[in-house]
């Protein structure tokens, strides 16, 4: 699955707590934040602590794979 926007990691974030029957206080729980947090995840707020994101992927069994596309562009730092 390819995601672009925070909106899409919020949508898959869902998806996954719900098929493995967690509320967001469960989840919020085992990644050490609050409900409010989850809540906030799972709308696509797109400037969410990177760690906690990341403990919220790895607690629902979400793994990343990171891929360079060989037509785009190297982007200028």
């Amino acid at each position: 699955m390819l995601i672009r926007t925070a909106h899409e990691v919020g949508l898959l974030v869902r998806d996954r707590r719900k098929a493995v029957r967690l509320t967001q206080s469960q989840l919020a729980e085992r990644v050490g934040a609050s409900r409010q947090w989850v809540r906030l995840l799972e709308s696509g707020k797109p400037r969410l602590e990177v760690g906690l994101t990341l403990r919220a992927l790895s607690a629902l069994g979400i793994s990343l794979d990171a891929s360079f596309s060989e037509s785009e562009e190297t982007p200028r730092v």
